[in-house]
């Protein structure tokens, strides 16, 4: 009885052994049939695209889930403009880890981008570029083809009420690190110059509060006052240069002393306390200005304007390159900076950058420099990743 047991038992195992030999290589062909070998008829997936960061070029096929606009955040609605979006496996994907960041050239952005075409969100497309690091994340870059998956769908016209700048930034399109910045550099170059004393009408434009027309918002403290209560008194406002005119000892001159893409309204006693100071953490909050702080050494500005403080520096960096009997203005790692043309802390406005993304106020701002006074652009607003690309 126990010899028939055990050849029953042995048979049995002998059975489960065969039908799982046949189970692994189907379950196999399962597993693989989504994952490509990235060519256009077999495109990778996303997590594919992910896992095979190594500068090829390959198609990936994934759900458009919204627009990145740092490293860290990814939006689902008022995009900003039409320069990239993320792709998922899953259209319900919101794990950041789960995306790649998409590129879109110039001759794609009036179909595929988001600004123009909202709709696209949720919707599957195949993108065929280069796998590598955008927005300092997994990325596509220099796409060469882009492609909606659902049924021969076309994507929609592009709102005519949100163009493009008609190739502002194509220079710069595909460039990267020194070869970027000075590409930049020759975009945004040469621009109109206004006097010191134009700077105050500029910026009761500029920076208009949305909720009071006429009123300026001021940059440190926040604070909603009145246009025309401007001047040197204790509670008016008065002229911040961002980038501290004495490091480099332009002052108010026509040029990086009157660029208002650097220039903001402040509170008169509160810019004195700022003076010179190059950017960092830490200090004693400011009396006059919550969340700001400052040390003998440097300055912090309350969180909701730390992007907008760096992106003007940032601008700063680039715009004035030591050319055309120019300052050559740079960024370096230090406090101290004293009259020297630098200002720091790189690191810290890296950061900043991060921690306080691209807003509709730096935007408006931004098209208002643009359009009415010095027609150029800060590039570090329309392409926040452009920061990444250069600095990190």
């Amino acid at each position: 009885m126990q010899n028939i047991q055990k050849r029953t038992l042995v048979t049995a195992t002998l059975l489960l052994a065969s039908v799982l030999l046949f189970i692994q290589p189907v379950t196999n062909i399962f597993v693989n049939a989504s994952s490509g070998d990235g060519s256009s008829s077999s495109p990778y997936t996303v997590t594919q695209a992910i896992n095979n960061q190594d500068n090829s070029t390959k198609s990936v096929e994934g759900y458009i889930v919204g627009q990145p606009i740092s490293t860290t955040s990814v939006i689902t609605s008022n995009f900003p403009n039409n320069y990239a979006f993320a792709l998922a496996d899953s259209p319900s994907a919101t794990n950041i880890e789960e995306m790649v960041y998409v590129q879109i050239p110039s001759s794609f952005r009036s179909s595929f981008g988001l600004q123009s075409n909202p709709s696209l969100l949720g919707e599957k497309v195949k993108v065929t570029g280069t796998l590598t690091n955008y927005f300092a994340h997994a990325g596509v870059k220099n796409g060469t083809a882009f492609e909606l998956q659902n049924d021969d769908t076309q994507p929609p016209d592009p709102d005519p009420e949100t163009p493009e700048l008609d190739g502002y930034y194509d220079d710069a399109d595909g460039k990267t690190g020194e070869q970027l910045k000075s590409t930049l550099h020759d975009i945004i170059d040469d621009h109109t110059e206004i006097s010191y004393s134009n700077v105050w009408e500029a910026l009761r434009e500029t920076d208009e509060d949305p909720r009071n027309s006429n009123n300026v918002l001021l940059l440190y403290t926040g604070r909603s006052q009145g246009k025309n209560d401007n001047g040197g008194n204790a509670d008016d406002w008065n002229r911040e240069h961002v980038w501290a005119k004495s490091h480099g000892d332009f002052g108010t001159s026509m040029g990086p002393g009157t660029d208002i893409h650097h220039l903001r309204p402040t509170d008169a006693s509160v810019n004195s306390s700022r003076s010179n100071l190059d950017f960092d953490d830490g200090g004693s909050e400011h009396s006059e200005a919550d969340g700001n702080y400052y040390d003998s050494d440097s300055w912090e500005p309350r969180d909701s304007v730390k992007g907008d403080v760096a992106r003007m520096i940032f601008y700063m960096d680039v715009r004035y390159e030591g050319d055309s009997g120019e300052l050559d203005l740079e960024l370096n790692d230090q406090v101290n900076n004293g009259s020297a043309p630098y200002h720091g802390k790189l690191s810290v406005l890296l950061e900043w950058h991060e921690e306080d993304p691209v807003d509709d106020f730096e935007r408006r701002r931004n098209d208002i420099i643009f359009n009415d006074y010095q027609h150029n652009r800060n590039p570090f607003i329309d392409h926040p990743e452009w920061v990444g690309e250069i600095w990190e």
